[in-house]
Formats: C-alpha cells, structure tokens, sequence
C-alpha cells in the first residue's frame, strides 16, 4: 500500500521550486505541509502561511512525517537530517558533500531509529546511479565506476574544446548562465566531483572512503598549451572521478582531468551533461547519460526518491553488510601528462618512468608513470598555476609492468 507522505522542505531554490512544478503536475499521495526559506522578504508565488525560517517548526511537527533537505549549507544540513532521522523521519537530500562526509554515521543513524535516508539527487542528477548501484550491481562482480560528475566543468571544457573559446571566457559563460558560482572552485577544483564519488563508492564497492582521502586535482590551471597538446594527440579533456578495483580487495579513487580519445563513451558528452560508466565482470561496461544539474533534471530524482518512501524503500548498503574486507589504497601507478615551470617538481614526483619529455623556454611537459601516493603527498605543488596534470588513461597496477612497457619502448626505437 502507497503511503500517505506528509512533507517538510528544507530549501526553496532552484531544485527546490523545480520539485514543486513536477509535484504539482501529477496527481501524487504526497502534501507539502511546510517550506523552510532564510529569507522571508523574498517575494512568493505561494500562500505565505505555507513558509517558515524556523527549523523546529517542521521537525517538531508530529503531522509531517517525511523531510526533503535542499539547502547548501552542510553544516545546517547535517543537523536538519540527523535530527529528523533521530525523531523518526524519513529524509531525501541532494547535499553530497554532507552526505559524503558523514555516511557512515546517517547510515548507523538509520539502522538505530528504523528510519530511510535517500539521496539519488546528491549524485549525478537525474541520472539513477544510486538505485542502479543498490540493486542493479548488488550481487555483481564490480570493477569500475568514473564519469563526468559536474555539470559546470563539464560545460567550461566543451566550450573550450567545440568553440575555441578561452577557459576564462568559457567559466563567465557558465557563471551567467546558473551553472557556476561566482567563486566556481568546488566545480571546477574538482571537490563535488569527488563527494559524489565517495558516496558512488559506498554503494558500489561498500567502501566509506572519507572525502579528504580522495585527490582531487581540478581544470582552473588548464592552458592553452594544455589544450594544444590535446588537439594534437585529438584528445578531449574531461574532468573524471574514478573508482577502481585493482585486486580483489583494493580499491583506488581519484578526481583527475584526463585525456579522452574518441572511443571513449564520455568523449561526446558535452556542455551541463553527466555520464557515468561503469565496468563489472557479467554485464561488462554500461553507460548511463543524462542532465547533472538544474531544477526539473535532479528535482525529477528528488521527486523519485519521494516516491520510493511512499513504499517503505530503504538502501540496504548490502556490500557494506556483507564485509567483504576492501579497503582503500593509494599504491597504484598512473601515466599522467604534466606540464611544469620548476625541474624539481619532477624529482619530487619521483616518476617511475618517463615516456616522453619536451621542454622550451615558455612551455614544458612529461609524459610517465607516477605513483598515485606521490601524487597525493606533493598535491599543493599541483595545484601552483604553473602546474597541470592530467590523466591519459593507463593504469599500471605492478612494478613489472613498467619494466615490461620500457623495454616495449626501447624496442620500438631500435
């Protein structure tokens, strides 16, 4: 039997109002009872009586028995949804980096208070990557999850890369247009990217791996020797958060800029779209495409988790439960494409080896293979304006290998 929800919304902006449009399109068993806003001068389409600026107001409210969370604030949003789990409330938020940050405990919370907490909103937009991770893949093999997680980076590369524009003028674009902030370094430093990945790790992998533990190396360093260079080699740059399984109980995570040849699927994803792939042993690789950001696009994915309640749904977190025993590594080899001002970066970085190499007076970069922990120890030197790296796309997972592709190369030059 469908539940009657009664609902009380935290948050009235443009998620928040792009709920409410498909809420009042269809004919639903769900009310909204109150509207928690900061601002109460802020001129409303809707009944004043519907709104309010005082938290307890909802949460103390024994009528309403469901809370939507759609605030930017963590901090607040964390106390919002603790508390409401605590009372007895089940919650929908789209606050990743809350999430991200405190998942291990919201889920404890939940198994203590009987309550359900859903988030499919927090992660990709519209797209149901979550759902899929849950009960698609639960009982799967699974080897990789990366993707394009950002809207607003994902729009500044395409505007680089299909209209020539600069990275400067290409952010402004997006700045103007919603998809940025004024100060857009959570988008395009690479820190959402990464709180969407932690929480895609806890449900494909049933790994918590905690936000500050993932590099997360971003596009605001990008130039136009980086760009030439792509074109050269006809890559694309994208921004992509990477999940792997590199033995049977190791998993790898990064947020890195990567070198995108045309037959990668996310090679044609462009302007304010994501996409995530993933890889397992059965069903092999898979691609999911859709809106990351706007109103309707994750109020769609809000709404679906609003609807789920209505049935009881929970996330069983059945990888975690099952304690598989992985964990997190940084011991793993990438091939990374770095362009440098100072030789000592390079010496720091401690390369295992270096393919190729091209140095001038304005421009100097390093093709090799780096260890993921040096990347992680020296991660202030990369993020100097001086600096950008990028991920080509090889993983070398055992020292051997490297041996293996030096002599290849040698090879190949006599």
């Amino acid at each position: 039997m469908s539940k009657n929800l009664k609902i009380g919304l935290f948050g009235f902006g443009v998620v928040g109002q792009g709920l409410l449009d498909i809420i009042q399109s269809q004919n639903l068993n769900l009310e909204i009872i109150k509207i928690a806003i900061k601002d109460p001068r802020k001129k409303r389409t809707l009944n004043k009586d519907l709104f309010t600026t005082d938290k307890n107001e909802i949460l103390n409210n024994t009528e309403i028995n469901t809370i939507v969370e759609l605030i930017n604030d963590a901090d607040a949003a964390y106390d919002i949804v603790t508390t409401a789990l605590k009372n007895g409330k089940n919650v929908v938020s789209a606050n990743k980096k809350m999430i991200a940050t405190h998942l291990k405990e919201l889920v404890d919370l939940q198994q203590k208070h009987g309550t359900s907490l859903l988030y499919e909103g927090a992660v990709c937009g519209s797209i149901p990557i979550i759902r899929n991770l849950e009960e698609y893949y639960d009982n799967e093999l699974f080897h990789a999850l990366s993707g394009i997680f950002n809207g607003s980076s994902n729009y500044i590369l395409s505007k680089i890369f299909n209209e020539n524009q600069s990275y400067n003028s290409a952010l402004k674009e997006a700045q103007d247009l919603g998809f940025a902030e004024t100060d857009p370094i959570l988008d395009v430093g690479g820190y959402d990217p990464k709180y969407k990945l932690a929480i895609a790790t806890a449900h494909a992998y049933g790994l918590f791996v905690n936000p500050d533990a993932i590099l997360n190396i971003g596009i605001q360093n990008l130039s136009q020797h980086d760009i030439k260079y792509a074109r050269e080699k006809n890559f694309k740059i994208k921004l992509v958060p990477t999940a792997r399984k590199v033995n049977t109980k190791d998993i790898v995570t990064y947020v890195l800029p990567k070198l995108v040849a045309k037959d990668d699927f996310l090679y044609n994803v462009e302007n304010e779209y994501n996409a995530v792939t993933v890889q397992a042993a059965f069903a092999d690789k898979q691609f999911f495409f859709g809106k990351g950001a706007g109103g309707h696009p994750t109020g769609a994915a809000v709404l679906s988790d609003i609807a789920a309640l209505r049935y009881d749904y929970r996330y069983e977190y059945k990888k975690y439960h099952s304690e598989n025993g992985v964990k997190h590594t940084e011991d793993i080899l990438l091939e990374v494409y770095l362009r440098y001002a100072d030789e000592d970066l390079i010496s720091l970085l401690e390369f295992d080896n270096i393919s190729e190499r091209y140095a001038a007076s304005e421009y100097k970069y390093v093709i090799g293979t780096v260890k993921l922990e040096s990347l992680i120890r020296n991660r202030d030197l990369l993020l100097d304006q001086d600096v950008f790296v990028a991920y080509t796309g090889r993983q070398i997972y055992k020292q051997e290998q490297v041996a293996e592709n030096v002599y290849a190369a040698e090879l190949a030059v006599l």
